[in-house]
């Protein structure tokens, strides 16, 4: 008997399953967006390659560099929390997709009691419960494609947290790599102003010259050391910025790669724009944020139908363990509850729904134009860069041989020491700007793996 009333209720079981399967969704079915963009960056022929597609090991060539990265990656506080938020939506997912399936329950109860003079009572109680909301328009299952989409968008938050952090690696370190070739471009300047003041203090004493020249030597010198202050602070605020960043307290100076030994490549490929969607996750984020807010259309719609609820329930009681089975039962019922009057809230939220969706697919479009938009900065900025660059090279070089020209005329007498302090004024700046211009062309071409969705 217990056997035959187990298998109605599989059947039971059984027949929902098939219904639900065979049941309709109601809404419509997500369509991933379409923006056009254009076939070219700027003035740029398409190419599939694309450094977007380049691990940032194989750009930046840079075994120390390669090595801060990896302990960000491992130990950033920023980085991890994004990850558990991963992993608080995975389970979020799953609690989702378990409202897909019947909710089964086992109750056991132990009555005993015994009264003065009179025999003991002993009362056995065992049921088990299962209920089962049938999906017959596609709610639960809308439910579920909405926690999924909601797992995914976090993943890419994930992501645009590990671009971001690896970024803000890479071009803390050009800082910091910066910083101390500034710092010794000063040293060497100080040396050599030291000297100068050296040599125009014997010359004024000896009565070649007046006492300006000297002065002014002295005045070139204590402008020089104003700055060596302020560079050193740099350095140690890029030095602690970088090992907050790796999850580490400030420590000691952290090492780094003579910045003219850190080489970049020349040629910049940027592949096809329409690789930006396949790559970047803030537009990733935005399509599941889409996904979402059309599953949400989906749950609004299906709220102004019934919902259709099973509940089976099979159990014993009797009065002695030995025959707990002899007298089991068993329900099954049925519960269907529809909305009839609510004011119009079922449908006002269906319209609301509807306008959080277009939003969404509006907010898409933006971030897709504004993706194309800091490409095109980013490859201007890099073009820049190299163009600032190769021009402050050359003034750097001539700037060196101005300073050589009239060293070597102030000896034999044809200018005088204003003309040499004016010269060294001359290379002094061209040698920080070309300082500050490599620096600026490497963090330009790190931002801009970065736009490209780089391959993290």
């Amino acid at each position: 008997m217990i056997s035959s009333r187990l298998s109605n209720i599989v059947i039971y079981i059984i027949f929902s399953f098939t219904f639900i399967v065979s049941s309709c969704r109601v809404g419509h079915k997500f369509q991933k967006p379409e923006t056009k963009m254009p076939e070219q960056f700027s003035e740029l022929l398409t190419d599939t390659t694309s450094v977007g597609d380049m691990k940032w090991w194989e750009i930046f060539k840079d075994t120390l560099l390669k090595g801060y990265i990896k302990t960000a990656v491992e130990n950033n506080y920023e980085l991890q929390i994004a990850i558990s938020r991963v992993e608080e939506f995975r389970a979020q997912k799953r609690i989702a997709q378990s409202d897909l399936f019947p909710l089964v329950n086992l109750e056991a109860e132990k009555d005993y009691e015994k009264y003065k003079g009179s025999a003991k009572q002993e009362d056995n109680l065992l049921f088990a419960e299962v209920s089962w909301e049938l999906d017959v328009w596609g709610r639960l299952r809308w439910q579920r494609e909405a926690g999924i989409a909601d797992f995914l968008a976090t993943q890419e938050a994930q992501n645009a947290v590990l671009q971001s952090l690896i970024t803000n690696v890479a071009v803390t370190y050009f800082e910091l790599m910066a910083s101390k070739k500034e710092l010794e471009i000063i040293n060497q300047t100080k040396i050599a102003r030291e000297e100068g003041v050296r040599l125009a203090k014997l010359r004024y004493e000896g009565g070649l010259t007046s006492e300006t020249p000297y002065r002014q030597a002295e005045s070139e010198l204590a402008k020089t050391l104003t700055l060596i202050p302020e560079v050193k602070y740099d350095i140690t605020a890029s030095n602690n910025l970088l090992a907050t960043l790796m999850g580490k307290f400030p420590q000691e100076t952290i090492a780094s790669t003579p910045l003219e030994e850190h080489k970049i490549p020349d040629s910049v490929p940027v592949g096809l724009p329409s690789n930006l969607i396949e790559r970047r996750p803030d537009i990733r984020l935005a399509e599941k944020e889409i996904i979402i807010a059309n599953a949400e259309v989906g749950m609004a719609l299906t709220n102004m139908f019934p919902k259709i609820s099973l509940t089976a329930e099979f159990g014993a009681e009797s009065s002695a363990l030995s025959d707990l089975f002899s007298s089991p039962y068993h329900y099954l019922s049925g519960q269907l509850l529809a909305p009839i009057f609510n004011a119009g809230a079922n449908r006002a939220k269906h319209r609301a729904a509807k306008e959080v969706l277009k939003q969404k697919a509006l907010a898409y479009d933006q971030v897709v134009l504004k993706s194309f938009e800091e490409t095109q900065n980013a490859l201007a900025a890099v073009k820049r860069a190299k163009d600032v660059r190769a021009a402050l090279e050359k003034l750097e070089r001539s700037s060196r041989g101005y300073l050589k020209l009239a060293e070597l005329q102030h000896i034999n007498g044809v200018v005088n020491y204003l003309d040499v302090l004016d010269a060294q004024r001359v290379l002094f700046d061209a040698e920080l700007r070309l300082n500050n211009a490599i620096r600026d062309e490497k963090i330009s071409y790190t931002r801009l793996y970065k736009v490209l969705g780089g391959g993290w």
